[in-house]
């Protein structure tokens, strides 16, 4: 007989972070404290399974009902003396008296396992290993808080204990069985590849083949965001479509994963192009950050795989997955075909450990979301991306093994240090916690905020009014709401003019939402085409400023754009707002071209226009918290540095005596601290005769054979995704417009950006193209003529 039961397809399930259910001992629910756990279930099982033969009729007796005559109705054997705590399974005593009677019904343990007698080996190891998924889901639904998730839980664990009464398989009852959608996920890769790249030769394709294993790999390990955070995110989305395709992962993908009694089966090959769709763009996003987080751990080739090639595969396939049109979701695609499917197993050894990633650009709200390491392949130059000079790269010979060693800069301070001292600031006990350091004068302005928004005692959605949808309650009234908060507060504005924007469905308002009601927001409009948003109005009601919530609203707001690619804000701020403006980034200076916005915004009189740029590297909402976690480095690195400084000079007395300058070199100790004279190069001090030194300098390098990739900024057509790899570029072009405007005050600014350009491309291009060896060619010659110019020492 088959146990079941019934799961209701649109249950949402996982906690609050959507990362998978951690197992008891496991200390937390992220993704690597659940690798951890699932090991610990499986060395569990494995030593109850070689335990005597009474001692697993002891375990089997908990979650069976009592046989003995007289129709007891008592379902599980409970011990008479049980112990306080439960003890480990390789502690317990093998003596299992069978005669001990049941706390409950006082029948004897064996009148529970009477059906048990004549059981194999196999089928009485097959039911110990499901109590103990048992145990371990009935640990899942106490530490859950959230009530949905806790529900889901529990009807896997009435299932899994069912299954031991009836001593029957686990079935979930669905309306649908895997798989739920053809073609999968991973046949519509197949087909992608098969689509885009089949007229590579074998070696360049095979490279291909390579990446969408890696991509494929790091979507059965995904962990899904739950459908509640989902509303939060993107309440315009089909919800109710994404909450049963949720459950369903999370029943045959997720919690089998720990729970190995419950079939597993691979995302990829249940789910297909709807799931896709629903995680494609967060997951992207997400892969490529923590990509970046973690170049510098990665080996040159690696590195250059994962943030060139990688972004640049990831692209062309978001226009195949988003198309109405693409051909490779067609179930017939490879009729016909030679192309084989993409043998994943090949490449998955192991779940990769699931990582908290600590920003999001999400429209309603920052949450943590996990997403799986990457797990980088090697790959040929040449094959995905054409090379900044238009060209695609060619492939060279290897080049030296020194010359391949990225050059490190004097003063560098060791990883292994960094990561030490990281360990020490994230400990608790080392640390004070947010909450205990908001009333400190170095607190960050939106530190509040942010907590509050932890806590979900406010939120964040971008809202606005709709001709075509049907008109939704809720946000008509938060637009009502929008239109109150900006007539009381900004009085000079007529209030028909501020219904008027609020309700134009061309603008759109970030609203800030606490207890159910609008207490401020950002009305804006964006102009995609011309490449930047206007702010309209900006406010907060009176009874709530001075928390932070101006600052988080437009840390939020960025994000916002960023995530739509637009990287340019403008508004017309009254003398009231300048300051605030200032204090978000906003300045008098503004980047966008007037023919851009001229004609397009409306101008205000009396009022200055200010302009911000946006980096799209800078994750905004947590950006206090990263410089508040790099002053502490900094100030455990100095703590340390003292502490190994033992011994203590008096204080200089000179100064008193009327002397106004000393050598520095001339302090007592600090030569001592490792401290040493910065460049021994002759630093000229006549402006003009630096200016003409460094003007012949740059023209020798400009003329050189090897200078050529580097004459002009890179353009982002002929080299997708180089502004997401190179944080700050540089090129000759710009160094000449920097040297005619005097911008080289010393030779250590000519040289800081010139090797720029060299780090830049040894960043971006493989050691074996092209342009890496131009780079190394061009560097050797320019310090050459540094040295013959007699800027540093020979």
């Amino acid at each position: 007989m088959s146990g079941s039961a019934g799961i209701q397809q649109g249950s949402p399930a996982i906690g609050a972070a959507g990362s998978a259910p951690a197992a008891p001992g496991a200390g937390g629910t992220e993704g690597s404290g659940a690798t951890v756990g699932s090991a610990r279930i499986a060395v569990k099982k494995a030593q109850l399974r070689s335990s005597p033969r009474p001692k697993k009729l002891e375990k089997l007796g908990v979650y069976s009902s009592c046989k003995a005559e007289g129709a007891c109705k008592c379902n599980s054997w409970k011990s008479q003396n049980p112990p306080p705590t439960p003890p480990r399974t390789d502690q317990q005593p093998n003596t299992v008296n069978l005669q001990d009677p049941c706390r409950s019904c006082s029948h004897t343990l064996g009148d529970h396992v009477t059906h048990l007698e004549n059981v194999s080996e196999e089928e009485m190891n097959r039911l110990l290993g499901i109590a103990l998924d048992v145990e371990y889901l009935n640990t899942c639904v106490h530490k859950e808080e959230d009530a949905d998730t806790k529900q889901v839980y529990f009807s896997l664990f009435k299932l899994l204990r069912k299954c031991i009464l009836q001593m029957g398989k686990p079935v979930v009852e669905a309306q649908e069985s895997p798989p739920f959608e053809k073609p999968s996920i991973e046949q519509g890769v197949n087909n992608f590849v098969q689509y885009k790249f089949s007229h590579l030769p074998s070696k360049e394709r095979q490279t291909i083949v390579e990446l969408a294993k890696m991509f494929l790999n790091q979507i059965n390990y995904w962990q899904l965001e739950t459908p509640s955070q989902r509303r939060r995110r993107a309440p315009a989305d089909d919800a109710a479509g994404y909450k049963v395709n949720y459950t369903r992962w999370l029943c045959y993908c997720n919690v089998p994963q720990f729970c190995d009694s419950l079939p597993r089966y691979e995302t990829t090959q249940i789910f297909g192009r709807t799931l896709l769709r629903s995680v494609f763009t967060v997951m992207r996003k997400q892969l490529l950050e923590q990509a970046r987080q973690e170049k510098d751990k990665l080996p040159p080739e690696k590195r250059t795989l994962i943030l060139t090639h990688f972004p640049k595969f990831l692209s062309m396939l978001e226009e195949e997955v988003y198309s109405h049109s693409s051909p490779i979701w067609s179930e017939d695609f490879l009729a016909g075909s030679s192309g084989g499917p993409i043998p994943i197993h090949t490449v998955i050894s192991a779940p990769p450990v699931a990582r908290p990633l600590y920003y999001n650009t999400s429209p309603v709200s920052v949450d943590p979301s996990s997403c799986g390491s990457v797990s980088p392949a090697r790959k040929t130059a040449s094959v995905l991306e054409p090379s900044p000079g238009g060209q695609k790269r060619k492939p060279s010979e290897p080049l030296p093994h020194e010359e391949t060693k990225k050059l490190r800069i004097v003063g560098d301070i060791p990883m292994e240090l960094i990561n030490e001292v990281m360990a020490t600031i994230t400990d608790p006990a080392s640390m004070l916690g947010p909450e205990t350091s908001l009333l400190s004068a170095h607190s960050a302005r939106d530190e509040a905020a942010r907590l509050e928004e932890r806590r979900g005692v406010i939120e964040f959605h971008v809202i606005g009014n709709s001709l075509n949808q049907k008109p939704n309650k809720r946000i008509l009234m938060w637009l009502v709401g929008l239109q109150n908060v900006f007539s009381h507060q900004l009085p000079r504005m007529p209030k028909e003019y501020i219904t008027r924007l609020v309700f134009d469905p061309k603008h759109k308002t970030l609203s800030l939402i606490k207890d159910g009601r609008v207490i401020g927001g950002i009305c804006f409009r964006m102009f995609p085409s011309q490449s930047f948003t206007e702010i309209v109005f900006c406010a907060v009601t009176s009874n709530e400023q001075v928390k932070g919530y101006g600052t988080h609203l437009m840390n939020h707001l960025k994000e916002y754009h960023i995530k739509h690619d637009i990287l340019n804000f403008l508004t017309y701020a009254d003398e009231y707002a300048i300051g605030y403006f200032k204090k978000q980034g906003f300045s008098k200076d503004i980047k966008v071209p007037k023919a851009k916005y001229l004609g397009y915004i409306k101008d205000y009189e009396g009022a200055t226009l200010m302009g911000c740029e946006l980096n799209p590297s800078i994750p905004y909402t947590e950006f206090s918290v990263i410089i508040k976690k790099q002053k502490e480095i900094i100030k455990k690195l100095i703590e340390r540095k003292q502490a190994q400084i033992r011994k203590v000079y008096p204080g200089l007395s000179c100064f008193k005596e009327g002397v106004r300058q000393i050598p520095i070199e001339s302090i007592p100790g600090i030569r001592e601290t490792g401290w040493k004279p910065v460049g021994k190069g002759k630093e000229l001090k006549d402006p003009d005769q630096l200016y003409s030194t460094l003007k012949t300098i740059l023209q020798h390098v400009k003329s050189h054979q090897n200078a050529w990739p580097f004459m002009e900024p890179v353009k982002k057509t002929e080299a997708p995704g180089y502004y997401q790899v190179i944080r700050f570029p540089m090129d000759l072009k710009t160094m000449s417009e920097r040297l005619k405007s005097r911008y080289y005050t010393t030779r250590k600014l000519f040289m800081a950006d010139m090797q720029r350009i060299f780090t830049n491309c040894r960043e971006y291009n493989p050691p074996e193209s092209e342009y890496y060896k131009c780079a190394n060619l061009l560097e050797k010659f320019f310090y050459t003529k540094i040295k013959e110019a007699g800027l540093i020492e020979k």
